[in-house]
């Protein structure tokens, strides 16, 4: 199931994924030779020799068009039922399935067999298109460095092209929500998230985001007051917790994990362990790359073990 988020009212609406046309379709033993011999002539061709039966390729399948789509007619795919072209199947030794075959210029020039992980998958395109980098994985990046340096409108914008190329992107629509968090758009972002698939939901960026919003509904007042309240009573772990909730909100990621392992420190086990599992909770939201997490992970472990 796809996404379509509209940039105007960003509504959402789920839908089948844009159709591949001729850059997918399905090939019998009478078409091979066109769809895929003579195809591969004009344009690299990549063959998924796959059957209903068969668990890794339900997950090959849909990942290979995704990737394929991604490249923007760059790279072709056909798909072949083995079960239906048994003939064809023997002709060309596919002795277990999934099996994947490229062809350029007529020829068989590279091949896999089983699901592969997308990073490897992506590696094997490339080498089809002479390296040439993703289109999609380009856009991506562009539009992290517009969003990073503050421009959440042009990240916006950015996102959405992306969008409209691979409906179903996670990465796309964690970074469209991000963008709408930062132009200070939070409903907009809630009711996007509200209307998401589970598989959608269930990806570690879009689930980051969901953890950012939770944890940034929880701000419990101006930071200022609290931490006035803090620094007149430095033991009130109450005021130093909701101190850290009001920081994340504020985008102050590094100050609200400051205070928060300033509370665990002082009393790990203050109300249940709160202050870890918020910490927890923080490099959720931030994600394992992030310095912030990086550090506070360092950081907390020292505090556990000492």
């Amino acid at each position: 199931m796809a996404l379509i988020l509209d940039g105007e009212s960003t509504t959402v609406s789920t839908s089948a994924p844009a159709a591949g046309g001729d850059v997918i379709k399905d090939a019998t033993t009478e078409t091979f030779m066109a769809d895929v011999i003579e195809a591969s002539r004009q344009v690299p061709v990549v063959v998924d020799f796959w059957a209903p039966w068969c668990g890794p390729c339900k997950t090959l399948g849909p990942m290979l068009e995704k990737l394929v789509r991604q490249l923007g007619g760059a790279v072709h795919m056909v798909k072949i039922n083995v079960d239906e072209n048994q003939a064809l199947a023997q002709q060309l030794r596919i002795q277990s399935i999934p099996t994947v075959y490229a062809f350029r210029n007529g020829q068989p020039i590279d091949a896999f067999q089983g699901a592969l992980p997308e990073s490897q998958i992506k590696q094997f395109l490339s080498h089809l298109t002479g390296g040439a980098a993703n289109p999609i994985d380009a856009a991506l990046a562009q539009a992290k460095e517009v969003l990073d340096s503050g421009d959440a409108e042009g990240a916006l914008a950015l996102y959405q092209q992306v969008l409209q190329a691979d409906q179903g992107n996670p990465s796309a629509i964690a970074g469209y929500l991000r963008a709408l968090i930062a132009a200070d758009r939070r409903a907009d972002a809630e009711q996007i998230l509200a209307q998401l698939p589970a598989d959608i939901l269930a990806d570690k960026e879009v689930a980051a985001v969901k953890t950012k919003l939770e944890l940034s509904a929880q701000g419990a007042g101006p930071v200022e007051a609290l931490r006035g309240r803090v620094d007149t009573a430095p033991d009130d772990h109450q005021a130093r917790f909701d101190l850290a909730n009001a920081l994340f909100a504020d985008d102050q990621a590094e100050a609200a994990v400051d205070q928060l392992l300033e509370l665990f420190r002082r009393d790990r086990d203050w109300n249940d362990d709160a202050a870890r599992q918020r910490l927890f909770k923080v490099f959720e939201a931030l994600g394992p790359t992030h310095s912030v997490t990086q550090s506070g992970r360092r950081r907390l472990s020292a505090l556990v073990f000492s």
